[in-house]
């Protein structure tokens, strides 16, 4: 593994008995977890290129986009992160035809043990893929349900009661004791009863289906976790080594620091 430079996207990973993940340099892919308890070296070149129209640009937005992608496509709205506020129906989205392959398409809301209990929602082709990406060492599927702009609204019901975001500090130090998902599941669906029957009834019957999914546990290559949590960051310094000792969530774990990947979407640099 060396001398290989290309831009940055997420890393691939696949759920096995450890989650098996891959470094993504442009075209070039390469099997992480063979390199665990070896030296890494990443060197970011200066140059930044837009994931979605591949032209180069100086800043990246919205995790790896230029500024007029940023502000032209769906994906960068705010209603990715705030699916509740999606405007779809009135019209006004940016790409409808990404929003009927993206949005117009069944969701799983699911309780998940990342950095403790929290509820998130994902399409239901990114399963587990979205679970892996948070670094979720369990995770339960507990509803499906017709469109993402309806997820939105169930996980704002349930965020009242559990987190919906992940302490990705907490995460990466690994000490999220084992929970009972299935009994968080029983407590929290009958305290949204109401609501889920205000979806009902407003979006049909078979907009909201309750499910009876086993929990799915994770594991990751890790090694050893850090203690104390130090990010490294391609704007700072160009230059990102050291021994890896884990891969978890899109972070690598290395014994000089930690570093997100997707963060660094789009920009170009060579592995050695």
């Amino acid at each position: 593994m060396s001398n290989l430079t290309g831009t940055l996207i997420k890393m691939p990973a696949r759920l096995e008995a450890l989650v098996a993940y891959e470094l993504a340099l442009g075209e070039h892919r390469t099997s992480l977890n063979a390199f665990l308890g070896q030296p890494l070296k990443l060197t970011f070149t200066g140059n930044i290129y837009c994931d979605a129209c591949g032209r180069k640009t100086k800043k990246s937005y919205s995790q790896g986009h230029c500024f007029p992608c940023m502000k032209k496509l769906a994906r960068c709205d705010m209603c990715v992160m705030k699916p509740e506020t999606c405007h779809y129906f009135e019209g006004t989205c940016r790409e409808p035809e990404w929003g009927d392959r993206n949005c117009m398409v069944q969701h799983i809301v699911y309780l998940a043990n990342t950095s403790g209990l929290k509820v998130g929602i994902t399409r239901h082709t990114q399963v587990p893929t979205r679970w892996i990406d948070q670094g979720a060492t369990q995770a339960l599927p507990l509803l499906r349900v017709a469109t993402r702009q309806l997820s939105g609204f169930v996980e704002v019901a349930l965020a009242s009661m559990v987190a919906d975001k992940t302490n990705w500090r907490a995460m990466l130090k690994g000490d999220e004791a084992p929970l009972n998902l299935k009994a968080e599941g029983e407590r929290l669906l009958p305290e949204i009863k109401e609501k889920l029957a205000e979806l009902t009834l407003k979006y049909g019957d078979d907009a909201i289906t309750v499910l009876d999914e086993p929990v799915v546990e994770l594991s990751y290559p890790v090694l050893e976790y850090p203690t104390k949590i130090v990010s490294h960051n391609f704007d700072k310094n160009p230059e990102v080594a050291g021994t890896l000792l884990g891969i978890k969530g899109q972070y690598l774990i290395l014994d000089t620091g930690v570093i997100n990947l997707r963060k660094f979407t789009g920009y170009e640099v060579t592995l050695d």
